[in-house]
């Protein structure tokens, strides 16, 4: 998401989830100082940039959330693949074939 105020533009990131901490990314950019060609291309360039960090920030918080997770579950006996390993069974077994849930 991107905001405007006089002098700067920001970007913004907000991650949120019930089982780890939340966590907010901005970025300031400051805004061209005319509608010149030269000084659009300065802040698309400066843009582009903000939008790539932000991205590698993202991606290494929820790496970060991603290990947590696999070490909790590790601890508790408990892995990813084991829980959803009967679903996805049903699911290759089932594949192509429309299925009626039981109730």
């Amino acid at each position: 998401m991107a905001s405007e105020s006089k002098d700067t533009t920001s970007l913004t990131a907000s991650y949120k989830s019930p089982e780890n901490e939340h966590f907010t990314i901005a970025q300031n950019i400051p805004t061209p100082p005319t509608t010149s060609v030269q000084d659009k291309t300065h802040f698309l360039e400066a843009l582009r940039k903000a939008v790539t960090d932000t991205q590698e920030q993202i991606n290494n918080e929820l790496t970060a959330r991603m290990e947590k997770d696999k070490a909790r579950e590790a601890a508790s006996g408990a892995t990813v693949a084991a829980r959803l390993g009967a679903d996805e069974d049903k699911e290759e077994e089932n594949y192509g074939e429309e299925v009626q849930e039981e109730d």
